[in-house]
């Protein structure tokens, strides 16, 4: 291994050599392990978006670099990037699209970001007419039933998982291979939604935009109900149960998240036994969520419940305003208002107001459709995940490995020497270990043209620069209507939300499902990444919290304890004071 590379780092190609963490932040927050690269992101995703790509119409199975083994999300740093140039390529080819508009969906005005060079076999009539057909589907589709079908497959593996203590070895192994396949078809499914998931929104804007009311859009898209919402419902319910209980509650207070079930599992009582019972119905529905949850490696909540009771405790704690189905109706209320408003407006105009219409079916359709398909996706390798897991808890009692997560160091090939020559392996898994627990430390370089980053080119995360002053006004992207004021609370990891208490504004890097308990008890959401259609802006619409995605290093400019107003139709965060 280079001592300034991570050992699957990836070479840009002439054909495609722009690369960029922006979207990829959300869903790879983290640097990618070796054993869930092979499986999941080169053998299940990249063929999954390779296969969705090429339904839709954007991009001819020939015109990849390696059609069957496509490798499309590199790899710099230990960290996925999406493809840049192909996105740019889409935008090309996409009528009414240009690469230039792609770019500022995606990035604004980022000065990093290299301007597009255009090739000759970009533009393409035949794919350009393909993706005309592709967006009438999503403009008047009114079901997704290939995702209700994988959403069944996910329920199908979860309530077959054989007891994976008693497996053999190769039994494990094979049990982690076979879900490939699924990985691959859950994908494309997920990225086809995804892909056509902005078309709804960008017209509902185009027409409040016409009739002078541009930030109705965000409000009309209040209230969708999505699938990584639920887990928030959920929980929300057992702090409240942990609430009306003096035992349960005071379970909590004395032994806290991490020794909560031991001390209610001792006490025996109809109580405890009522909470444990309803938590496990929770972790067999939601154990899969994660932070990074596409990673093999991801500390789910079923392998780590302290995570999620850390939420439920933070609920426990919060009065009835934060309850997600009070705001969820409270938005719909408002929605329904700017829809009667907005529909009263074009009635007089038969092509805008068919226009309205299918936008908006295709809006609510498409957002919640890309929260279904990324959830059956993680319910689906959590089947892998843990069949892996249970092999290096076995490796961890044979001395091969230290701890249980060292066997995602292995390679896919390297699994079968595990287990019949672990000492051809031991060295590499160490040596591995060591570089990878390092590059959490380290920010990835945002975009990637042409020549692939250093690992000395990386820079350290949560450098604090606090560079603003009361009065300053930081600007984002809208996510989610509405205006709120609280002490900021930045938070680096879902799983550890220190500090964080009922009524802060919770201010992430960037965000994936595993956040969302969090912004249950927030005011508001304020966080550094994301673009039209992110998950923080989605999440935040079904929940009614004000949010604003894309203020640049959020989390190191806004002091922690400071005083903010996040206004979430206008995208702005305000401080207000300092700490």
């Amino acid at each position: 291994m280079s001592s300034d590379r991570w050992f699957l780092d990836s070479t840009p190609t002439a054909k495609y050599p722009a690369w960029t963490r922006g979207n990829a932040a959300d869903v790879f927050p983290g640097p990618f392990s070796p054993l869930a690269y092979d499986l999941i992101l080169r053998d299940g995703m990249s063929k999954g978006l390779r296969d969705a790509y090429t339904a839709i119409g954007a991009i001819n199975y020939d015109e990849y670099d390696n059609p069957e083994r496509p490798d499309l999300f590199h790899v710099f740093g230990g960290y996925p990037y999406n493809p840049l140039t192909m996105t740019r390529i889409f935008g090309a080819r996409m009528p009414g699209a240009s690469p230039e508009l792609i770019d500022k969906a995606f990035f604004d005005d980022r000065a990093e970001v290299p301007p597009y060079e255009e090739q000759a076999w970009h533009t393409s009539p035949e794919n350009e007419a393909k993706l005309a057909a592709s967006m009438g589907w999503a403009m008047s589709a009114t079901d997704l039933p290939e995702l209700l079908a994988d959403r069944e497959l996910a329920a199908h593996l979860r309530a077959n998982r054989p007891n994976l203590a008693e497996l053999t070895d190769a039994a494990l192994i094979a049990r982690a291979r076979s879900v490939v396949p699924f990985v691959q078809q859950t994908f494309e499914n997920a990225m086809r939604v995804s892909t056509m998931s902005s078309l709804g929104p960008g017209a509902l804007g185009a027409v409040c935009e016409g009739i002078g009311d541009p930030t109705a859009a965000i409000r009309l898209l209040a209230g969708i109900e999505v699938d990584s919402a639920a887990p928030s419902h959920a929980m929300w319910e057992l702090g409240r149960a942990a609430a009306a209980s003096p035992e349960v509650a005071k379970a909590f207070d004395t032994a806290g998240p991490d020794g909560v079930l031991a001390a209610l599992r001792a006490s025996g009582s109809a109580d405890a036994k009522a909470f444990l019972a309803k938590f496990d119905e929770f972790l067999y529905e939601y154990g899969s969520r994660a932070q990074g949850e596409y990673d093999l490696y991801a500390q789910a909540w079923e392998v780590k419940p302290r995570i999620a009771l850390t939420a439920i405790d933070l609920m426990r704690r919060s009065d009835e305003s934060h309850s997600p189905a009070s705001r969820h109706a409270a938005s719909v209320v408002e929605r329904d208002r700017v829809l009667a408003d907005i529909r009263a407006k074009v009635a007089g105009d038969a092509e805008t107001a068919g226009l309205f219409e299918a936008a908006l079916g295709s809006a609510r359709l498409f957002l919640a459709g890309r929260e279904r398909a990324k959830t059956n996706c993680v319910r689906v390798i959590h089947e892998a995940r843990m069949a892996l897991r249970e092999l290096g808890r076995r490796l961890v009692e044979r001395g091969v490995i230290s701890e249980v997560e060292q066997v995602f160091m292995l390679r896919d090939a390297e699994l079968d020497h595990v287990r019949q020559a672990p000492e051809k392996v031991s060295a590499a898994i160490a040596e591995r270990w060591s570089v990878y627990q390092g590059l959490w430390d380290m920010e990835p370089v945002f975009v990637v043209n042409g020549v692939a980053p250093t690992l000395s080119m990386m820079t350290r995360k949560g450098a604090s620069s606090a560079t603003v002053q009361v009065g300053s006004v930081l600007q984002g992207a809208a996510g989610s209507g509405g205006k709120a004021s609280g002490r900021a609370r930045v938070v680096l990891d879902a799983a550890d939300p220190v500090g964080l208490e009922p009524g802060d504004v919770l201010i992430a890097p960037q965000t994936d499902p595993s956040w969302v308990p969090l912004f249950v008890p927030a005011s508001a959401v304020i966080v550094n990444v994301g673009a039209a259609g992110s998950h923080a802006m989605i999440v935040s619409r079904e929940l009614g919290i004000p949010c604003v995605v894309s203020v640049a290093d959020a989390t190191a400019n806004i002091p922690d304890g400071a005083m903010v107003t996040v206004d979430g139709n206008a995208g702005t965060v305000t401080i207000d004071s300092l700490p």
